[in-house]
């Protein structure tokens, strides 16, 4: 019997599916997470149905417009992602109103990356008009490092983790990246980026993080997942 590839790469998008020896995309969409059973984490798997948004594809449902994606938007996000982002917007949307001079978002990285992967989400967030701290620009000469990230995601209304390779090697040393990731896994304000690397190698390093539902560019480029993260924290009224 052919494996669903789930597990391993995930459903986001109709390709994937299509690409899976299991579903090959027949049927409807299956949203993938994780559930704990004992010492093990085991696949599980529920319908998302319209979650966060009517349908905007076909009988598939395997696209849907969150109510905070703007009226023409040319941004596509599957069911799973809006089932995903949706506490995250509902997170956005009460810090903003509680505490308006917020900055949008906080970039967790691996120091490695600060001018590869991390500096390029960086820039194509800003372009898109996101307010980012980001340790290469916020983190002042003399200021200590771990009074300023604490600053940093005090003063943000999210954080993304950006999971690569060099994030990996980083987490088991439990250097800052470590305790940024622990700060933010205590919250609903955490939106794992996968980049370069799979849900599945995340797992043999962090299994609390990749139970948590994100966005890869597995299967879209930076700049797709940018333009989602720009549409989740603006604050323009929702349709």
């Amino acid at each position: 019997m052919a494996r669903c590839t789930a597990p391993v790469h995930g459903h986001r998008t109709a390709s994937g599916r299509a690409a899976c020896p299991a579903c090959g995309g027949g049927g409807g969409y299956r949203g993938f997470g994780y559930s704990n059973s004992g010492s093990h984490w085991s696949p599980s798997y529920s319908s998302s149905g319209s979650s966060g948004g009517g349908s905007s594809g076909g009988g598939s449902g395997t696209s849907a417009r969150p109510r905070w994606s703007r009226a023409g938007s040319s941004v596509v996000y599957t069911n799973a992602e809006v089932q995903a982002l949706t506490p995250i917007r509902r997170t956005v949307e009460n810090r903003a109103a509680a505490q308006p001079d917020l900055r949008d978002v906080f970039l967790c990285h691996a120091w490695d990356d600060r001018q590869g992967a991390a500096k390029e989400l960086h820039d194509l967030l800003v372009s898109r008009g996101v307010k980012v701290w980001f340790s290469e620009k916020d983190l002042g000469l003399g200021v200590p490092m771990m009074r300023a990230i604490d600053k940093g995601l005090a003063n943000s209304r999210i954080g993304l983790v950006l999971v690569t390779p060099a994030l990996l090697l980083r987490l088991p040393k439990e250097g800052i990246a470590d305790k940024e990731l622990s700060a933010l896994l205590a919250t609903d304000q955490l939106v794992p980026i996968v980049h370069n690397t799979t849900y599945a190698d995340l797992r043999e390093v962090s299994p609390m993080l990749a139970s948590r539902s994100g966005l890869s560019t597995e299967e879209e480029s930076m700049a797709d997942v940018a333009a989602k993260i720009a549409e989740l924290v603006a604050l323009y009224p929702a349709t």
